[in-house]
């Protein structure tokens, strides 16, 4: 992104959907820029992938696969 950077992380942020095939792809490529990756939380089993990073300038992303809908029914289960 253009222009000064944030001047601490926060837990605002941006996300893209993206495909169970495609995911570990995308992984790889955020590593090997050398972006922050947090760290991830317990999952409940089937849900989705996803991953949160920074870039340079303290922005957080994350792209994650799967929809609110499934990750909640999910939890309902």
């Amino acid at each position: 992104m253009e222009g000064k950077g944030l001047p601490k992380k926060t837990y605002n942020h941006i996300a893209w959907k993206v495909s169970e095939q495609n995911f570990n792809l995308y992984v790889q490529r955020i590593k090997k820029l050398g972006l922050t990756i947090k760290d991830g939380r317990p999952r409940v089993d089937g849900e989705a992938q996803s991953i949160y990073f920074y870039d340079y300038d303290n922005h957080l992303f994350e792209i994650h696969t799967g929809t609110l809908n499934e990750r909640l029914q999910k939890y309902k289960n």
